[in-house]
């Protein structure tokens, strides 16, 4: 029988949740103390005692050795379980913030919120969250040794062709279809946030720009995702979206797999609009209705309007997608958001299914030293963008005349 595109659900990782048994300690120390007072004083005091005791078992469970990388807001080490020295985590140590309540960023919180809620292949694994002497949180988080995608783009030493992208691109997918069925919005999707686990596994990582998108109509900020993945919505000022913001993402990072190079890359949010405009076509009432009404909305072409890009545009531009392929990146890459493929859209496509198949995990490229880039990716916050390598490359493509 035929897998399904969706892959299978993970059992979910157990994450140490001391709330219920706080309040049957608490409960069970207020039934046994004499008179009102005194059993709200002692409850107070057996809660306060257990969660410290609770704290201090989780915290007992790991060993930290060697630090993998250190930055402003987070320090991560390699760590494993005392009893099993064999079983290696990656515990990141998130910094306490005095400028923050309790010392805890918004990504932070975002973070802890969304990885207890998620269990999935595709997604990175939380483990255990505990809090050391200095106050600082710990996140003990599944250990990825592969490094990340953006390691392996980079290397012109690793040769990789259209199997190998279908296949990374199907666990992003199934990664974002599961987080848009739990109703979960990543906001940050990259290449340097997909992280590669020993087996070859693609594990989408850093939740920090995070939120739920359960009310279409609350608003949301549009300063998230870094400015290369951003879907055009965003960079015109949009406060009420959908999954189609992770989409677009994808879409960009298909194509950055395709060419090695980011595909639209920006010094400004004004930049970035005009190469999206250059690439993709101007957004217009005609093709995009509403464009023109949202908050941060300019023209960009002087009056000279650029027609959409089609499906010749696409396959010239990524002849190794192949024409199906060309067809499922020009879906994920529509200006209109209510244009563009949904993420169960994106796996049902029938590119998925002939040929060449994905690569097997055990037959993917890899690249040695992914250790230590896990650790820099862990330490970063939701949002931070390094062009290193790439810096000023994407902006040399030449899109050649528009047809």
């Amino acid at each position: 029988m035929a897998l399904s595109p969706f892959g299978s659900r993970s059992p979910s990782m157990t994450v140490h949740s001391p709330n219920t048994a706080i309040r049957l300690r608490a409960s069970a120390v207020q039934n046994s103390a004499s008179g009102p007072v005194a059993s709200a004083k002692a409850a107070q005091n057996g809660d306060r005692e257990l969660t410290e005791q609770l704290n201090i078992d989780v915290r007992d469970r790991y060993v930290k050795d060697k630090k993998l990388g250190e930055g402003t807001y987070a320090v991560v080490y390699l760590g494993h379980l005392k009893h099993n020295t064999s079983s290696f985590v990656a515990i990141k140590k998130i910094k306490v913030n005095a400028e923050y309540k309790d010392g805890l960023t918004m990504d932070a919180i975002r973070e802890v919120k969304y990885l207890q809620e998620l269990a999935h292949p595709n997604v990175i694994a939380l483990h255990d969250v505990f809090s050391s002497k200095d106050q600082n949180l710990n996140l003990v988080l599944e250990f990825l040794p592969g490094g990340d995608l953006e390691m392996l783009i980079k290397d012109t030493d690793i040769h990789y062709g259209a199997a190998d992208i279908k296949a990374w691109m199907g666990m992003l997918a199934r990664g974002v279809w599961f987080c848009h069925e739990n109703f979960v919005l990543h906001r940050d999707i990259k290449p340097n946030n997909l992280l590669i686990a020993a087996d070859g596994e693609v594990k989408l990582a850093d939740f920090g720009l995070a939120r739920s998108f359960a009310d279409p109509y609350l608003n949301m900020t549009h300063q998230v995702i870094t400015r290369w993945y951003r879907p055009p919505e965003l960079l015109y000022g949009a406060r009420q979206y959908s999954g189609a913001v992770d989409v677009w993402s994808m879409g960009m990072v298909f194509a950055e797999l395709l060419l090695r190079v980011p595909f639209v890359a920006g010094n400004t949010d004004l930049d970035q609009i005009s190469k999206i405009c250059e690439a993709f076509g101007t957004p217009t009432e005609d093709n995009w209705p509403g464009v023109t009404k949202l908050p941060n909305y300019i023209p960009t072409d002087n009056g000279q309007r650029i027609p959409l890009s089609g499906r010749d545009f696409f396959m010239r531009q990524f002849p190794t997608a192949g024409p199906v392929g060309a067809d499922l990146l020009m879906s994920m890459c529509a200006l209109d958001p209510r244009k563009r493929s949904t993420a169960v859209q994106v796996l049902r496509n029938n590119w998925w299914t002939i040929d060449p198949r994905p690569t097997s995990n055990e037959d993917l490229p890899r690249k040695s030293g992914g250790t230590k880039k896990m650790g820099d990716d862990l330490t970063r916050r939701g949002g931070e963008l390094d062009e290193g390598l790439f810096k000023s490359a994407a902006r040399q493509l030449d899109f050649g005349p528009i047809k």
